[in-house]
């Protein structure tokens, strides 16, 4: 049976340039949506977190940025049905990422908070790149990446083909005008090769060798059944 260990951000709060702190977490669609699609297709999945806290959904993918009513209603009504799960997540300090066939970095903005700086975190993102094991990120999990090294000391993702929540939907988010630093730019800083959608906030997803990234929430599911389609190929 192919495993899968979901990482989600224990963060409940963004901090901005200003010193104002944004309430965040994880968005509800990117992790109910893969999960279910995984657990659809027969797999195993754990959830792990910085400390084993439980996790904290971001109201606003509760709300009307979270899809129509009936998606909003298909993803509460999933959360709930994992509630169990979400409330007793791993330690991600105690997780062997080796046990896993694929690592999945689900988004919200709470992974700037503290993912983009957690070292256990940075260190399984290195080991999994060192191995080429697969890895996934959705929307601003990337920002793990930044915790990452590799042994010349920059990110394990350097020169890698990756996408991510874009600097035009950032603009799109009121909060973000605010943001210390944007995914978009620190990915290409870093010496990410970046790459978006024409249009924001419209399904993305790159596949660069082990290494797999979804742009954006509409992008939770067309990345999961990549992955599906791809591990399944391979009889992992």
């Amino acid at each position: 049976m192919t495993s899968v260990l979901f990482v989600v951000s224990a963060a409940d709060g963004w901090t901005l340039k200003d010193g104002s702190v944004h309430p965040t977490g994880y968005w509800a669609d990117e992790l109910a949506t893969p999960h279910r699609l995984f657990r659809e297709a027969g797999w195993d999945v754990s959830i792990a977190t910085p400390g084993g806290v439980t996790p904290t959904v971001d109201e606003a993918s509760l709300g009307v940025m979270g899809g129509t009513p009936s998606q909003r209603e298909q993803t509460t009504a999933y959360l709930t049905q994992i509630g169990a799960e979400l409330d007793r997540p791993l330690r991600l300090e105690d997780v062997d990422e080796a046990e896993y066939d694929l690592v999945f970095y689900t988004g919200g903005h709470g992974p700037m908070e503290d993912l983009a700086h957690d070292p256990a975190s940075g260190l399984l993102i290195a080991r999994r790149m060192d191995a080429g094991a697969p890895i996934a990120f959705l929307c601003h999990g990337p920002a793990a990446v930044f915790a990452s090294k590799a042994q010349d000391g920059t990110i394990a993702v350097r020169g890698r083909t990756m996408t991510g929540f874009s600097n035009a939907e950032e603009k799109l988010v009121p909060a973000a005008r605010k943001a210390k630093w944007t995914l978009e730019s620190q990915l290409k800083h870093n010496g990410v090769v970046y790459e978006k959608a024409a249009v924001p906030m419209r399904p993305h997803v790159v596949v660069d060798g082990n290494l797999y990234t979804g742009q954006n929430p509409a992008s939770a599911q067309p990345l999961a059944e990549q992955l599906i389609e791809d591990l399944d190929a391979v009889g992992r």
